[in-house]
């Protein structure tokens, strides 16, 4: 294999320039050509396709965000799409393709594999949820970005004495909402997994009040519910006075911690051995500290769980 391509696809996270730095000089330190694909699928679609060198990936490590930008793409779904990207990728001679982005991201990999064209899937995405690593580019910093956010609500919920409600992002998994909160210190923590029972929280915070507490923070996944509406919830249970902090895009944007551009630096460049491998159709992750890779399959069939030994350490800790 003498010429790849890489692309960012999906929704942002902070290590996607990390690892796209990787690729990169991984790729070049063993003679292999890159090319960049711009606007994710999109990009790869209309031939938005440049030719990176070392240094077109100077100075980008501790950016947030990507260079190589990003986009969701409908047309990539059907098959059309997925002919117009393969004829874009052989118009350029490029021979594999190296995918990083989060769940929608690893489908259009995994269409391009079953036309017979070699892909790895490397997992960039806030949500931590992807199956077959237990952390994804991006997952650490956008935790750091909430617990700070936590620590200044905490500051002016002790001041005014109230119950402030924080909703963090996630899409369908728990994992950012369930680690901030158990960082933060919170006192209730709503999460896809477990959901909610809104009489037992009401006790929880009327039992705080009594023994003195004067205020609670409570951390709400987006999958469950918005703050605004769990927060109406709460008063008419409780009539304590709410305030709701909607933490929204800030969560994605930032310097990446060193934990993400390490992650991303190792789970980048295994990704370009496995094409100089000869080998497609997988995905990288990182167990135990080690890194690892899967069936692309087997990573898209099975659902990503939160630990939930964390969940209940948060309840034993927040009496």
């Amino acid at each position: 294999m003498k010429r790849i391509g890489v692309l960012t696809s999906g929704g942002d996270s902070p290590g996607m320039n990390a690892a796209v730095r990787a690729v990169v000089r991984k790729a070049i330190y063993h003679n292999v050509e890159v090319f960049g694909i711009y606007g994710g699928y999109s990009g790869l679609i209309s031939g938005n396709i440049k030719k990176l060198e070392l240094g077109s990936v100077g100075d980008i490590i501790h950016r947030g965000g990507t260079i190589l930008y990003s986009a969701r793409c409908e047309e990539f779904k059907t098959k059309e799409g997925q002919q117009k990207g393969i004829e874009q990728l052989k118009k350029h001679e490029i021979e594999g393709l190296v995918v990083i982005g989060g769940d929608g991201s690893y489908h259009g990999g995994k269409a391009l594999f079953e036309y017979g064209f070699p892909c790895i899937g490397v997992p960039g995405t806030i949500d931590n949820d992807i199956a077959g690593t237990q952390f994804t580019i991006g997952f650490d910093t956008a935790l750091n970005t909430v617990i700070d956010a936590i620590d200044k609500i905490r500051d002016t919920a002790t001041s005014h004495e109230r119950t402030f409600i924080i909703e963090v992002m996630g899409r369908n998994a728990g994992d950012i909402a369930l680690w901030a909160g158990l960082a933060g210190g919170a006192e209730t923590i709503i999460i896809p997994e477990e959901g909610y029972n809104m009489d037992e929280i009401a006790a929880r915070l009327v039992k705080g009040h009594e023994r003195g507490k004067k205020h609670s923070i409570i951390i709400v996944a987006e999958g469950v519910i918005s703050g605004i509406e769990f927060a109406k919830q709460v008063k008419e249970t409780t009539s304590f006075d709410t305030r709701v902090s909607v933490l929204g895009h800030m969560q994605r944007g930032g310097s990446p911690t060193a934990f993400d551009r390490v992650l991303a630096s190792r789970l980048a460049s295994r990704a370009v051995e496995l094409l100089l491998e000869g080998k497609g159709g997988r995905a990288v992750g990182i167990v135990n500290n080690q890194i690892v890779d899967h069936d692309i399959n087997e990573v898209l069939s099975k659902k990503h769980t939160v630990d939930l030994s964390l969940y209940n350490l948060s309840k034993e800790l927040s009496i």
